[in-house]
């Protein structure tokens, strides 16, 4: 978020209670050997579970670990000979800065529409969708070539998704109000639904893909969506005043959803299935982009108002670590390198990039870029799919 939309929202929420008064309306599971006897036998594996996936829909890897495919290096044929960069939007430049990960240097910056706010990989991997939200367009970028091709006319594309059968682009409409449906290939318009809370921003998938979560920024509330049906099953307002809820991101295991809030400084804990009232756990202040480890074991959080990021266990179910950037920094949206060893994050108010160790913290490299970076996309990276965002991959 930055001071333009939070103006625009501002305004746009008092219109909207102006109306609203007028029309008085209302560590995946392990097997030991037996020793039997002297005969050493391995205890047969537990059956896992077949999950009834979204019609469409890739078949689950692994009930017990939604991020099965994300290991290190586990490149899909499509991606693998795609050249590893850093493709950064740039706010404030209307630009995309692209920097090369092995000399942490911008080597390329392409010139987009308005507004660049995020770099989503499609759903088939094959293209980079930078969305400019307030120049209504998409920029398509080929990551085998890093040129842009010619922009497609989609209006308020604040952020985009894809449904896990690849059947649907999902357009965040953050001040449109809307959650807009479009074929994945040709972004034209299958289904608007419009909803009823403000500033829909950030979204992640159940395990089986027939449901997803949706922050909604400016109102504090979050949304449960039915994939297939294309609408909002369930709405709730986050038990603290002022909340700002960002990057929505799924436990390994399913049962949890996390959603960063910049305003509550931590992690709200949701029971997805349930949908029932979250739980918030404090991270630090500004916590905003979620980023799973390449074994699944971590999260890292990234705490924009305070230059650091905590480490959340998955296993431990607790936070362990706090990493803070050497002389500060504003550390918001990125991704983790292939090999799992670099996470990636944008400096919103600082014009840079960090390059920090994921085993140690330390950071690697401080990478001057344009003004107000935000959804960086690290490309390729290990997955079968994308489901949007700067890199969801399963």
């Amino acid at each position: 978020m930055n001071p333009t939309r939070l103006t625009r929202a501002l305004i746009a929420t008092a219109a909207l209670a102006s109306l609203t008064t007028l029309a008085a309306c209302t560590g995946a599971p392990h097997h030991e050997d037996e020793a039997l006897g002297k005969k050493a036998a391995v205890a047969p594996a537990k059956k896992k579970a077949a999950v009834q996936g979204l019609p469409g829909m890739p078949p689950v890897l692994d009930p017990h670990d939604v991020y099965a495919a994300d290991r290190p290096n586990r490149l899909s044929p499509v991606v693998k000979d795609f050249p590893s960069r850093v493709y950064v939007p740039n706010t404030n430049s209307n630009t995309v800065s692209v920097i090369d990960p092995r000399t942490y240097k911008v080597i390329e910056t392409i010139p987009v529409g308005v507004q660049p706010q995020h770099v989503v990989p499609s759903w088939d991997m094959k293209t980079l969708w930078v969305n400019n939200d307030r120049g209504n367009t998409l920029t398509p970028i080929d990551p085998r070539t890093g040129k842009a091709g010619k922009a497609v006319d989609v209006h308020d594309p604040y952020n985009l998704y894809f449904t896990p059968n690849g059947r649907y682009a999902i357009v965040m409409a953050s001040l449109d109000r809307e959650l807009v449906f479009r074929d994945a290939h040709t972004m034209k318009v299958e289904k608007t639904v419009p909803v009823s809370c403000y500033g829909v921003n950030h979204a992640d998938f159940s395990v089986d893909g027939r449901y997803f979560i949706v922050s909604c920024e400016f109102s504090g509330e979050l949304l449960k969506v039915d994939t297939e049906k294309m609408q909002v099953i369930g709405q709730e307002k986050l038990p603290f005043h002022g909340a700002m809820p960002q990057d929505v991101k799924i436990s390994p295991d399913g049962k949890r959803f996390y959603i960063a809030d910049m305003m509550a400084d931590g992690v709200w804990i949701l029971d997805g299935d349930k949908f029932t009232r979250p739980t918030l756990l404090p991270t630090g202040k500004g916590a905003h982009g979620l980023y799973v480890s390449r074994d699944s074991r971590e999260m890292y959080i990234s705490n924009r108002g305070e230059g650091t990021i905590s480490i959340f266990d998955f296993t431990q179910n607790r936070l362990t670590k706090k990493w803070h950037l050497p002389d500060g920094g504003s550390p918001d949206m990125g991704g983790v390198s292939a090999d799992g060893k670099i996470l990636w994050l944008s400096g919103r108010y600082n014009a840079e990039v960090y390059a920090i160790d994921t085993r140690t913290g330390t950071q690697l490299a401080r990478i001057k870029v344009g003004s107000g970076p935000h959804g960086l996309a690290v490309y390729p990276q290990p997955g079968r799919y994308s489901l949007g965002h700067t890199g969801i991959f399963r």
